[in-house]
């Protein structure tokens, strides 16, 4: 007879019936939906199913806590509602047809920067300590930078610029790499489309808006002509070409056969893709570019200029995630070369990587328990406020939405200021905090008041709303808006063996490290009790060992991340290793029992690699939840010492 019968019939009429779910999957302690319509769900009554500990929304999945017995529920859910289940990406899939244009759009962005954040953040770090070394004048009394009175020093500036290179003038190559490896098209091809884009024929990108039409090279084609630019540095062109790239591949690899489909398919696709790259979309781009660059000039020296100013703070951001804002560099430029030999349009931009970093720096104290988030929030910030800020665009502000809005609205007011004062810079090319040297010192005190306000505005906004709209799981653990989960690592040496006839009064650590409380773990449904109370712990070895005699009962077989542990005292046990792990599919852990066995205090149940689960984002923190007492009475969880596996007590009971 079916355990949950009750329960099953209940939830499906509570979450609208059968033609209410889109798709159905499950992790170790929930059941996650994509419903059709979210309003039908009765939280409330579903909540008080017996088997029900709790739901939540998060991701455009509507999700049911039930415990480590989540599996048997699914079975008997899905055999009785008649409906398939299916993977837990495939739910994700499912999800986006929730999501609302903006969010889909916002979405799809996300994923394909996401694999270039990381070449991001690296750059923007290097650029920013070159623009600290070869841009600050520290030296003869505020004439020479440090590369200008060391020879080491501009070894290493000129050095560093390979990586700057790399990274930020060949973008367009990691934009269409990454597009094509979404779209499921050949990467090697994008990348090839990439590198047509940046060639070193071709006039770079950052000299066309300085070089005099009738300079820059071309291809003369008898019927038209073409003009040689390159497109370092830009987005939209290496995004507009990248799609180009995989449509064409997927009609020609449909109507092609396979037999000729290695030949046939990359010709037909990548060539006319760079014909269409730099005859059309490329063009496209600078005449973009010319626009928004010729819009900012009269806004600078019109009677509305103060107006102009808040325009510009408020969408140089968005601007600068196109690669369009290179060409205010021809602006500021032609402003210093005049008769002021000063630019009032650098400090708005020095006034906006400030702003876009202090949404950032709200971000990270807001996810400083997030220790994935963290990877990405703190180097951004950094780089931010050094001048660069593509790794906070697109690694964090733009990911949430609301830090970028927050950034520009800061960044509007803190603009308004500088030039309602008619703040100059002498030169370009030092951004951020440092910023502020680039300045007339007659200057210096009202940009001090404008970076005040750049840093404060966008830090309270993003503080503000990010306490009202982020979710528990994005404060805590969850990434790209996903559910988070703990998974427990408990390892050790073999552990000493207990007499068959002492009664079980105890529970030995499972793993090595420090004992923590459940509170600290980056998970609502663990640190907020709800699946239980127990112990948490961060390990320093990498095998879970059983904490005592006992019968193994559910286990992850798929992700190999989970197990639960059944006592002769008929107390249960759940081991989870890591947060969010589930999402490695199995890569890096070995589950070394199955469900059914009998194990031995100090037997090794899970091993991990701690290096691969670091590599893949997730804090690799280990619960152990007590879901079931049994007959235990009196139950103590010790925390605050540091255990050895299968030796120290960490919980304890009559």
């Amino acid at each position: 007879m079916a355990k949950y019968t009750d329960d099953v019939k209940a939830l499906l009429e509570l979450i609208g019936g059968k033609e209410n779910i889109a798709a159905v999957s499950h992790c170790m302690t929930r059941m996650r939906f994509v419903l059709a319509d979210e309003k039908k769900a009765n939280a409330k009554e579903i909540e008080k199913l017996k088997s029900v500990k709790g739901t939540f929304t998060q991701a455009g999945q509507y999700q049911v806590i039930i415990g480590n017995d989540v599996s048997t529920f699914y079975n008997e859910f899905t055999a009785y509602a008649g409906i398939e289940g299916v993977s837990k990406e495939a739910a994700k899939q499912a999800a986006k047809t929730n999501q609302n244009p903006i969010q889909k759009i916002m979405s799809n962005l996300g994923e394909i920067f996401a694999p270039i954040i990381p070449a991001l953040i690296c750059g923007g770090l290097v650029l920013g300590f070159r623009n600290v070394i070869d841009a600050i004048y520290f030296f003869d009394n505020g004439t020479k930078t440090i590369v200008d009175i060391s020879q080491f020093w501009a070894g290493v500036d000129s050095f560093l610029w390979l990586i700057g290179e790399a990274v930020f003038h060949l973008l367009p190559v990691g934009i269409v790499w990454s597009i094509t490896k979404k779209m499921g098209t050949t990467q090697i091809l994008g990348i090839v489309l990439g590198l047509t884009l940046v060639s070193s024929q071709l006039l770079n990108g950052f000299s066309v808006a300085s070089t005099p039409a009738d300079q820059i090279p071309y291809w003369d084609f008898g019927f038209a002509k073409v003009n040689m630019i390159g497109y370092q540095g830009q987005v939209i062109a290496a995004m507009m070409a990248g799609f180009v790239l995989v449509y064409l591949e997927k009609f020609f690899r449909k109507i092609c056969p396979a037999v000729v489909s290695m030949i046939v398919v990359p010709v037909c696709s990548l060539v006319p893709a760079v014909f269409i790259a730099h005859m059309v979309v490329g063009p496209i781009g600078w005449t973009i570019g010319n626009a928004i660059a010729d819009v900012v000039y009269a806004g600078l020296t019109s009677n509305i200029r103060f107006v102009f100013a808040g325009i510009f703070g408020l969408l140089y951001a968005p601007i600068v995630m196109t690669g369009l804002h290179h060409m205010t560099n021809a602006i500021d430029s032609q402003l210093i070369a005049g008769p002021s030999k000063s630019t009032i349009l650098w400090p708005m931009i020095a006034l906006s990587n400030i702003a876009q970093g202090s949404s950032v720096l709200a971000m990270t104290v807001l996810q400083k328990k997030n220790e994935r988030a963290q990877q990405v929030n703190v180097p951004a910030c950094i780089s931010c406020y050094l001048g660069v800020t593509e790794p906070a665009l697109f690694g964090v502000n733009l990911k949430y939405g609301f830090p970028l809005v927050c950034g520009m609205i800061g960044s509007a007011c803190a603009a308004v200021i500088s030039v309602g004062f008619g703040v100059e810079a002498l030169s370009i090319g030092v951004g951020g905090l440092p910023g502020i040297l680039s300045i007339k010192p007659e200057y210096y005190l009202i940009f001090l008041l404008a970076m005040a306000v750049a840093i404060v505005i966008p830090f309270a906004l993003t503080f503000i709303v990010g306490k009202a709209k982020l979710s528990a799981a994005d404060r805590l653990g969850e990434d790209y808006g996903e559910e988070s989960q703990v998974v427990e690592e408990v390892q050790g040496p073999a552990a000493q063996t207990e007499e068959a006839a002492e009664p079980l009064t105890e529970l030995k650590a499972g793993l090595t490290g420090k004992v923590i409380p459940l509170d600290d773990v980056p998970d609502d449904v663990f640190s907020q009790h709800i699946m239980g109370d127990g112990v948490a712990i961060e390990p320093e070895n990498d095998t879970v060992v059983a904490p005592a005699d006992a019968k193994v009962g559910v286990v992850m077989a798929d992700s190999g991340h989970a197990c639960g542990l059944i006592f002769a005292n008929e107390m249960e046990l759940l081991i989870h290793v890591g947060v969010d792990t589930v999402d490695m599919n199995g890569d890096g852990f070995e589950l070394l029992v199955k469900e059914g066995d009998q194990v031995k205090q100090g037997q090794p149940l899970i091993r991990f690699d701690k290096e691969k689960i670091k590599a893949a984002g997730h804090p690799y923190v280990t619960v152990f939840i007590v879901t079931e007492e049994g007959q235990a009475k009196n139950i103590q969880y010790l925390t605050g010492m540091e255990a050895e596996a299968g030796k120290t007590p960490v919980i304890k009971f009559e």
